[in-house]
């Protein structure tokens, strides 16, 4: 995850009318703050925790929630640790009335500080609701607009707590980018942003085997054929098929995380029978099979037989 360095750093948004669909903003994302939470941070955040931080966060222009996420899950597992000073009380570390408290760990003096500033935060530290704002409000008074490491720093005055924090917001906060939806998409970059925009304008137009869609002379597109027409609205051509569009690459690396505009293959790598447009939150656009229109979908499922991404616009980098 790249932090935002800035009040709402770098963030690139433009109107375009998307086919059938009315007007989106198609945003490109570069370190503005606006992750959305990985499959970690599904499983291991608790519901209303998650919610507070994608709350609060916006509190401080160009926080990312998973910052608050990252320090809440490093000082009280989200609340769920047992030691004093989460619940109730101090935490011992200065003295039995003088260690940190609730689920943030704000000491008594940070804590009525911050409270001063801030009086429409609830007075009680211990609960969540309270706390997590609270957190936000001091990272955004300590510079997080500016520089987040040193805001990090002011929580906790050690560089090995600042890395830990960042290492946790990353697990928590880059897997997921973008929305999963053709109303608000979200891209690392403005040629996959384009190429998402194409491929939800042909929403609901038929499965045509062979198909290069009406641009083409056809009333609608077979996989490849919808995946090749989005990256040339985007400049960047791809081969006709599938299976060369996987051999063409790069391919993403195993175990790095999807992004918006990625290639998303199926079969074996000498047999690739499918290629669908990752859009974010799980999901893909494509044109899956005979009498099935171009639909969204979720880009995993059960007995699929997922191969590999590629990601077209590093292409160029390779050369």
């Amino acid at each position: 995850m790249k932090i935002a360095s800035a009040a709402l750093a770098a963030i690139i948004a433009f109107p375009i009318l998307i086919g059938g669909i009315g007007q989106a903003i198609v945003t490109a994302i570069f370190g503005s703050g606006s992750t959305q939470p990985s499959q970690q941070a599904l499983a291991d955040i608790p519901a209303d925790y998650l919610d507070l931080y994608q709350t609060a966060a916006p509190a401080c222009p160009g926080l990312d929630w998973s910052i608050l996420a990252a320090i809440g899950k490093i000082e009280s597992d989200h609340g769920r640790s047992t030691l004093p000073g989460v619940r109730s009380g101090h935490n011992g570390v200065h003295g039995p009335t003088e260690g940190a408290m609730g689920p943030m760990q704000f000491m008594p003096t940070t804590w009525r500080d911050v409270r001063a500033r801030h009086p429409e935060i609830g007075a009680d530290v211990y609960r969540p609701e309270n706390a997590i704002p609270g957190a936000a409000h001091y990272l955004c008074d300590s510079g997080a607009q500016k520089d987040i490491r040193k805001a990090i720093f002011a929580y906790n005055h050690a560089d090995w707590y600042v890395n830990d924090v960042l290492a946790q917001a990353k697990k928590y906060g880059d897997a997921m980018v973008g929305t999963g939806t053709c109303t608000t998409i979200q891209a690392p970059n403005p040629a996959a942003a384009m190429a998402i925009n194409y491929a939800c304008g042909q929403l609901g137009l038929p499965y045509v085997w062979g198909g290069n869609g009406p641009d083409g002379g056809h009333a609608g597109f077979d996989c490849s054929g919808l995946t090749k027409a989005a990256y040339g609205a985007a400049g960047i051509t791809l081969p006709r098929t599938a299976q060369t569009q996987y051999n063409a690459g790069p391919l993403v690396p195993a175990g790095e995380p999807l992004l918006p505009g990625d290639l998303i293959f199926y079969g074996t790598p000498n047999n690739v029978h499918h290629v669908g447009l990752y859009i974010g939150a799980g999901k893909m656009v494509h044109a899956s099979t005979f009498g099935q229109p171009v639909k969204i979908s979720p880009y995993r499922w059960n007995g699929d037989d997922y191969l590999a991404a590629s990601r077209p616009v590093n292409r160029d980098l390779l050369h």
